[in-house]
C-alpha cells in the first residue's frame, strides 16, 4: 500500500511537471503577425553604438518618424512634434512608449552625430531612440512607413513627414503626415494603442 501510494505521488509530479512545460511553450510561441516589423531582419545601430533589430523593441508602443541630422528645414520641425507628442503623453502617465526616431541619411548619421544631435535637442532620456542602419535597410523601412525620399544634393534630401504609431505586436495602427500638426489626434492615438 505504501508503494501505491509512493507511486501515485511520482505519477501526479511528473503529470504537473509537463504541462507547466506545455503552457511554458505556449505563451512562448506569440506568433507575430505578417505586418509587423518585429519580422524585418535588419540590424541597426543606436545613437550609443550598439546593435540592435526591432524585435528588441517588442512590447513598447512605438512611435516612429525618419529624419537625418543635418536638415534645416522640415526635420527640425517633425523633431519639435515629437517633442510636445511626448510632453501631452508623459503628462497622461505615458510609459512603455518608445520615440524613434530613424536616419534617412545612413551614410553621414552616424551613432556618435546621432548621439551629438539628441544631445543638442535634449533628447537624451531612454525613451528616445536614434537609429543608423544600412543603406538598403533604411530603404526598405521607408516603404514600409509610406516614407519617400531622395537625395537632393550630398547633404539634403527631399522627404515625406510622417509620424507613424505601431503597437506592442510591431504592427503600425496610425499616421499622421505634415508639419507642426495638432498633435492631439495623434496623442489620442498613441494612448489607445498604447492602452493607457
Amino acid at each position: 500500500m505504501k508503494y501505491t501510494h509512493l507511486i501515485l505521488i511520482i505519477f501526479l509530479l511528473f503529470s504537473c511537471q509537463e504541462n507547466s512545460t506545455i503552457d511554458y511553450q505556449i505563451t512562448e510561441t506569440d506568433q507575430l503577425d505578417e505586418l509587423s516589423i518585429y519580422q524585418l531582419p535588419s540590424e541597426w545601430k543606436t545613437q550609443y553604438g550598439e546593435s540592435i533589430e526591432f524585435k528588441n523593441l517588442k512590447g513598447k508602443t512605438l512611435v516612429v518618424v525618419m529624419i537625418y541630422t543635418s536638415c534645416k528645414t522640415a526635420c527640425p520641425r517633425l523633431v519639435a512634434d515629437m517633442r510636445m507628442i511626448e510632453e501631452k503623453v508623459t503628462g497622461k502617465k505615458g510609459k512603455d512608449i518608445q520615440y524613434v526616431l530613424v536616419s534617412i541619411d545612413p551614410k553621414n548619421d552616424t551613432p556618435e552625430k546621432l548621439k551629438a544631435f539628441a544631445k543638442e535637442n535634449g533628447l537624451e532620456d531612454q525613451k528616445w531612440l536614434f537609429l543608423q542602419g544600412n543603406e538598403d535597410d533604411v530603404r526598405d523601412f521607408a516603404n514600409i512607413m509610406s516614407v519617400k525620399y531622395k537625395q537632393i544634393s550630398p547633404i539634403d534630401f527631399s522627404h515625406s513627414n510622417i509620424i507613424s504609431v505601431f503597437d506592442k505586436h510591431g504592427v503600425m495602427k496610425f499616421q499622421k503626415e505634415g508639419l507642426g500638426l495638432e498633435n492631439d489626434e495623434i496623442v489620442e492615438n498613441i494612448l489607445a494603442i498604447a492602452k493607457l
